[in-house]
């Protein structure tokens, strides 16, 4: 138990001590702001680039696993979307959102943190894989989804360019191109720049915890919203058992990266489905409801899963002999 603890309390305590902080020294909510771009525009990137850099290029390119943790990420949002439709009679909009907020993980702000203290460095490039890639699928998701609930009165140009541009231009997706890129060509990086990147890179776990615990203490749960009583188990329970039957299934892939997978898939609804909530004006207060209880369910959930996981109870892969 004391390996658990030191595993958990650090990230939830980073997370606690922003909750806290933001309880007792009242601030406007635009104060945020800045403390979000330094994590989005500078800490995470530089933290992806550091990591992928000096990655074999061999290792990035395992395409059946990206594939199998697309398909088990994306057969999770189906299955609470259209729970969302039929038993919620939820609308298009509003059935996407809460989708996303049964698939979508903090892969962002608390996925490297608590990958790489629990496996160690080698969990660096699934964990980068996985947000990548994810994050692809959920931005081009998104508006293609509510582009169908507008009753296709946007163009297919205009939609295709929205797409593109949302995660083309997405600062971690950036630094994880350009840090496939430098392992491709092993270029040597020059030491102050190197240093930068480091400094960076060590800043961007603790700022990325503080900032949603930040975000979810001016966040306040008003009311326990129904339809979190099937959101919260498809996010902690039900997608790392698909992610885990599926890469079990799916072919002999490393431990390492399978239990990453399978971590990062139980990790909390992310802070990206409510300010996505908030850009499409829907389901924006039981979003960010989603997002309060299944973080502090979460302490319960990934700790059972890390003391599994660590003790060597659950198998890197259920099927093998």
């Amino acid at each position: 138990m004391t390996t658990i603890a030191n595993l958990v309390l650090p990230l939830f305590g980073l997370i606690l001590l922003g909750f806290i902080a933001a309880r007792l020294v009242r601030q406007p909510e635009t104060t945020l702001g800045w403390l979000s771009i330094f994590i989005i525009y500078l800490a995470l990137p530089a933290l992806f680039f550091k990591l992928l850099a000096k990655t074999p290029i061999e290792q990035l390119a395992n395409w059946d696993f990206i594939a199998t943790n697309l398909g088990a990420t994306f057969v999770v949002f189906l299955a609470v979307f259209l729970i969302a439709r039929l038993v919620g009679h939820a609308t298009r909009k509003e059935a996407t959102i809460q989708g996303l907020a049964g698939a979508y993980g903090n892969i962002g702000y608390m996925g490297p943190a608590l990958a790489i203290l629990t496996f160690g460095e080698a969990a660096a490039v699934p964990v980068a894989i996985i947000f990548c890639f994810e994050n692809i699928m959920h931005f081009s998701l998104v508006p293609i989804m509510m582009a169908k609930s507008d009753g296709g009165r946007q163009s297919s140009a205009r939609l295709v360019i929205g797409i593109v541009r949302s995660f083309a231009f997405h600062p971690f997706i950036i630094a994880t191109a350009l840090g496939i890129a430098a392992a491709a060509t092993q270029v040597s990086i020059p030491e102050p720049v190197a240093n930068l990147v480091d400094y960076l890179a060590q800043a961007a776990a603790p700022s990325a915890l503080f900032a949603l615990g930040v975000t979810l203490a001016i966040s306040p749960l008003k009311r326990f919203p129904a339809e979190l009583s099937f959101i919260m188990p498809a996010k902690l329970l039900i997608h790392p058992l698909v992610m885990y039957l599926l890469l079990s299934w799916a072919g002999d892939f490393d431990r390492v990266w399978v239990l990453t997978a399978v971590l990062l898939a139980a990790l909390p609804t992310a802070t990206n489905v409510f300010v996505l909530a908030q850009q499409y004006g829907v389901w924006v207060n039981r979003a960010s409801a989603s997002l309060l209880t299944s973080t502090l369910a979460s302490v319960l959930t990934l700790s059972a899963l890390l003391y599994a996981v660590t003790t060597g109870i659950v198998p890197h892969d259920l099927f093998s002999n």
